[in-house]
């Protein structure tokens, strides 16, 4: 997807320098009015009351000019109206339609209305706030202008053919809203205004309850408010009905507000319609009359125009199978070429996703590799001073246990020797103590004896008295 995205701004980038390249620009709500495109309101003050959220300014821009300003509804996915001045119209129109990518997402980088198919898959939720042209095929509706490209010069008429700037209508309704519309503004209200670039031009449509496959809202009316910003200023409305191809309500647009949501100013002070001249008031009136009923006249009278129009009519008819089956196999080839691409774009990302899988394992394989040799180099040189450590601490102890053992031998005769040396001392030393021992035990063996012979005495003694006392009677206490 980013090298989607990447391919497209690049192709774009390279389109803006080439003439015929459209471009737009979705104005922020810190703006003022449309921004670059405010000259196309008188005084430059865009209409007061559009306030819905869902309301959304477009200054659409063609070879980075502003060309025309457009209030969006990304909830009806329809403009709600164009505002533009009349230029000298072109006599060749290319139709190329495009598509505005930040109404949909204003994130990002493109910053100018492109061809659908350029951003198919870059720009998210296309489609989500405006119309495609997926949208009208097989609906039997025509995207129809509100600013039509009959009215603008050749440097005009590519801005115009954006979806932002189209409704769905039925044929009739879009080649009669375009032919009225045409004739209204070339012969009614351009040669009644001095000033011909002071010709403002409000073309608008009022939603219905109806949408085309659910999501893109057909108009109940279309209508036009045009504004003469000269000295001898004027305002005018005009209002087409959906029910009724060949109706043109002509009216006030004091009177075109009231029909409008509550609180709509179109232009500014009115465009001066309490001081406008009645005379030019009437001639154009008169002039939008003798429009709508020359319309009239030729279809019901010209018998030979009505021939025409009847065999226009039934090749309309013939043809309108073919022109379906045409736009079908339009919409089915590409349908087809954006799977295409997108079968591609999901093999290249396989693929690539396999290469770069395979880079991440090699990768990894490498850095565990280098990993382990620089664990094994750092880990050299801490073995060789261990072992170094480890010797050195061998050599301690065999020289502790060497010494240790000399001490241990040459303590044997020293102890020897010493304890030889003081025996006759000892010996000669120990004499009286043993006789005092003697002295003492042989005391005490005669001590003993006399003790013993006393205690044989004294038991004799006893028992003779006892013997006495039990034996010889006993006399008087004289006796």
């Amino acid at each position: 997807r980013e090298w989607t995205m990447k391919t497209s701004i690049a192709f774009l980038l390279c389109l803006s320098f080439f003439p015929g390249f459209s471009q737009g620009r979705v104005v922020g709500e810190d703006e003022t009015g449309f921004a670059e495109c405010n000259v196309f309101f008188p005084g430059q003050v865009p209409p007061e009351g559009f306030t819905e959220p869902f309301h959304v300014k477009i200054c659409q821009q063609y070879n980075r000019e502003p060309r025309f300003a457009t209030l969006y509804s990304t909830k009806d996915k329809i403009p709600l109206y164009s505002a533009f001045k009349y230029t000298k119209p072109a006599q060749n129109e290319e139709e190329s339609w495009l598509v505005e990518p930040q109404i949909d997402d204003p994130e990002n980088d493109l910053r100018e209305m492109v061809h659908e198919a350029d951003i198919v898959g870059t720009v998210a939720n296309l489609g989500a706030n405006q119309a495609l042209t997926s949208d009208y095929v097989g609906s039997g509706y025509e995207r129809g202008l509100l600013n039509p490209s009959l009215l603008n010069e050749e440097d005009f008429q590519m801005a115009t053919y954006t979806l932002t700037n189209a409704v769905p209508l039925s044929p009739s309704v879009s080649k009669s809203w375009h032919r009225d519309i045409g004739r209204v503004v070339e012969q009614a209200l351009v040669p009644h205004c001095s000033k011909k670039d002071h010709l403002y031009l409000l073309a608008g449509a009022v939603p219905s309850n109806v949408q085309v496959k659910g999501k893109v809202t057909v108009p109940e009316t279309l209508w036009l408010a045009a504004c003469c910003d000269a000295p001898e200023g004027w305002s005018l409305g005009l209002v087409k009905k959906m029910n009724d191809e060949n109706s043109l309500e002509d009216l006030t647009v004091g009177e075109l507000e009231k029909q409008l949501l509550a609180g709509i100013h179109l232009f500014k002070g009115s465009c001066g319609e309490d001081k406008q001249s009645q005379e030019k008031t009437e001639a154009i009136l008169q002039a939008v009359s003798q429009i709508r009923s020359g319309e009239q006249i030729g279809t019901s009278d010209n018998q030979e125009a009505k021939e025409s129009g009847l065999v226009r009519k039934v090749a309309g008819i013939i043809a309108t199978p073919f022109i379906k089956l045409l736009e079908l196999l339009i919409y089915v080839f590409v349908e087809l070429v954006k799977f295409v691409f997108y079968f591609l774009w999901l093999v290249i990302k396989r693929v690539g996703g396999t290469v770069l899988d395979g880079v991440y394992s090699l990768w990894n394989g490498v850095v565990s590799y280098l990993k382990a040799i620089s664990m094994v180099l750092i880990s050299i040189p801490y073995d060789v001073g261990r072992v170094i450590v480890n010797i050195f601490l061998g050599f301690l102890e065999i020289v502790q246990d060497v010494a240790s053992l000399t001490y241990r031998i040459l303590r044997i005769p020293v102890g020897f020797v010493l304890h030889l040396a003081a025996f006759p001392y000892h010996s000669i030393c120990a004499i009286p103590s043993v006789l005092k021992d003697l002295a003492a035990g042989i005391g005490g063996t005669f001590s003993l004896v006399i003790d013993a012979t006393a205690a044989l005495l004294h038991g004799f003694y006893y028992l003779a008295g006892h013997v006495v006392k039990r034996f010889v009677p006993k006399g008087s206490s004289d006796d």
